[in-house]
């Protein structure tokens, strides 16, 4: 799993014991000699390693992103992998707790990202999308046999906040959804996520400082490279992505970008996530002034 080291280091002291696992990260971590298949089956069996290395009892949950956010940049699984991932959760006993506070609510073309792996979990959290910017509103959504725990135990969810169940957030967000749903954005992302993937691999893909275009949907992202044949990042010190979100904005683009991509102190990328309205015209625009940008800020 990732960690983000310059969010996570202010809180370290605050934190529960944890213990990480390989996140599945393709582009980087496959062996030459694996499929992605078999690549993607080698990093979930070390989930199954490690509740045995801990103790099935001291294991409570396993938590992941479907689709990395800020962290690694739109990194998506191979398939297969959260599958295998589900398959060992339920053999010993361990919740599956997918983050789809990013990645969820249509998206990266499915209103949940879990749809696409065909994976149920046990917890989903969701948020951001869920209110389109509208309202702050965020969500725990649990399988039936969690709340009946609680309903048939105690009958109390010992959880709150100052905004909880606000009804204007709440009012909002279920118009929102209502949208989603009875408009079916997530097909109509599905379908605008292919030219935005299109129209960066033509821009893009023989950059050469762009070393991987990835993602699903309208969660797209580019990993920088200072060489496309080794895949050596930029050191940390250049400041490669802030560079390039200053300069995106100076040609009218806004993006996401982020350092500690690799490990949590190297490696750059920049997050692409426009508004699911977006046409054919603008998702060029995006691409060529990506070009533009990383063009003018890695060529030094």
């Amino acid at each position: 799993m990732f960690t983000n080291n310059w969010r996570r280091n202010f809180f370290e002291n605050l934190l529960i014991e944890t213990s990480l696992i390989s996140p599945c990260y393709l582009y980087r971590n496959k062996r030459s000699d694996e499929t992605e298949w078999d690549y993607g089956q080698r990093v979930a069996k070390e989930l199954e390693d490690e509740i045995l290395k801990l103790g099935q009892d001291n294991v409570m949950a396993f938590i992941a992103e479907t689709v990395v956010g800020a962290t690694a940049g739109a990194l998506t699984a191979v398939p297969g992998y959260f599958k295998l991932i589900r398959e060992i959760c339920n053999k010993y006993d361990v919740l599956l707790i997918l983050d789809e506070v990013m990645c969820g609510m249509g998206r990266t073309g499915s209103l949940f990202a879990c749809d696409d792996e065909q994976v149920i979990p046990d917890i989903i959290t969701i948020a951001k999308g869920l209110g389109a910017g509208y309202q702050p509103i965020g969500a725990m959504i649990c399988q039936n046999y969690i709340y009946e725990a609680i309903e048939n135990g105690t009958g109390f969810f010992q959880h709150g906040h100052t905004y909880l169940s606000h009804p204007v957030a709440c009012a909002a967000s279920y118009a929102v959804l209502s949208k989603l749903i009875n408009d079916d954005y997530p097909s109509q992302v599905r379908e605008k996520g292919d030219l935005l993937k299109q129209s960066l691999t033509k821009n893009l893909s023989q950059n050469q400082y762009v070393g991987d275009i990835r993602g699903r949907g309208l969660f797209r992202a580019i990993e920088l490279v200072a060489d496309r044949s080794t895949k050596d990042p930029f050191s940390k010190n250049f400041n490669i992505a802030g560079k390039i979100k200053k300069k995106a904005l100076d040609e009218g683009l806004i993006c996401y970008p982020m350092q500690g991509t690799i490990d949590g102190e190297i490696g750059d990328h920049i997050l692409i996530a426009p508004p699911f309205i977006i046409n054919e015209n603008e998702i060029d625009e995006i691409s060529e002034k990506l070009k533009i940008t990383i063009d003018s800020v890695c060529n030094f």
